[in-house]
C-alpha cells in the first residue's frame, strides 16, 4: 500500500503503537510506577500513593542500606506461582499492564526498607530497644512510624552475600524480613530480584517528593568491622 492510498485513520493505530511500543521500553528499563497496596511503609508512603521506581540506578552504585526497593517475593515472601505459566496468553496481558502500572501484582511485589546488605550483622534490640547495624544503633526517628517500636520482635542475624534484610517503616503492621526468618531463606531477599528503588512520589499531589536515604545509616561501618 502506497502513503497515498493509505486510509485517512491510518497514522492514529501507528501513533497509538509507537507511543505504547516506548511506553513498554521505558517502563521495562528505566523507571516504573509502582501503587503503594498496604501501611506497611507509613507514613514515608500511604496506601494508594503512587511511586516512580528508577530500575537504572543499581546499574551504577550497589544497594545501600537506607534504600527504599521495590523487589519481587517470589520464593522469598512468598512461594512461586504457575499461574501465568499456565495460562500464557494471560500472563502476557498481565505483564503488559504490569509494566505500564494498569495492573498491579497480587502479592509477589513489595516495598520495603534496606536495613542490611551482605556482611552485616543486623540485630534488635540494644538496650534502649534499638535496631543495630555491625554494632551501631539505628536513630530511626525520621522515618519510623509514630509510637511504633523499631522492633517488637527480637532477632539477630548476619546477612549473607547478595542478600538483603527489609524492614517497613510501620513496623507494627509490616510482614518483613522478620516475619520470614523460619522460612528457608532465613528472612533474606536476594538483591537479584529487586525492581529498582523508590524515588519519588508521583500522586497524590499534595505528597509529591523525593525519598532521601536517612542520615543515620551514613555512619554504620563496614561490615565485620563493628566492635
Amino acid at each position: 500500500m502506497s502513503r497515498d492510498a493509505r486510509p485517512p485513520w491510518w497514522d492514529l493505530p501507528v501513533t497509538l503503537l509507537v507511543c505504547f511500543g516506548v511506553v513498554i521500553l521505558i517502563t521495562t528499563f528505566i523507571a516504573k510506577p509502582f501503587s503503594i497496596p498496604s501501611g506497611s511503609m507509613e507514613n514515608t508512603f500511604q496506601v494508594g500513593d503512587r511511586v516512580l521506581v528508577n530500575r537504572l540506578v543499581y546499574h551504577f552504585r550497589p544497594i545501600e542500606r537506607g534504600d527504599v526497593v521495590v523487589f519481587d517475593g517470589t520464593d522469598s515472601f512468598v512461594p512461586a506461582s504457575t499461574e501465568e505459566a499456565a495460562n500464557p496468553i494471560a500472563g502476557a496481558l498481565t505483564w503488559l499492564g504490569r509494566s505500564v502500572g494498569i495492573v498491579q501484582p497480587e502479592g509477589t511485589d513489595f516495598i520495603k526498607r534496606v536495613i542490611g546488605v551482605g556482611g552485616d550483622t543486623v540485630a534488635c534490640c540494644d538496650a534502649q530497644g534499638r535496631v543495630t547495624v555491625n554494632g551501631v544503633p539505628l536513630q530511626e526517628e525520621s522515618y519510623l512510624y509514630p509510637g511504633d517500636a523499631p522492633s517488637d520482635q527480637a532477632f539477630e542475624v548476619v546477612v549473607p552475600a547478595g542478600m538483603m534484610w527489609v524492614m517497613g517503616d510501620h513496623r507494627s503492621n509490616s510482614a518483613d524480613s522478620r516475619a520470614h526468618l523460619g522460612d528457608p531463606g532465613g528472612g533474606m531477599v536476594p538483591e537479584s530480584q529487586v525492581v529498582g528503588r523508590a524515588m519519588n512520589v508521583l500522586w497524590p499531589i499534595p505528597r509529591i517528593g523525593s525519598v532521601p536515604i536517612p542520615q543515620t545509616f551514613a555512619g554504620i561501618p563496614p561490615s565485620g568491622s563493628e566492635g
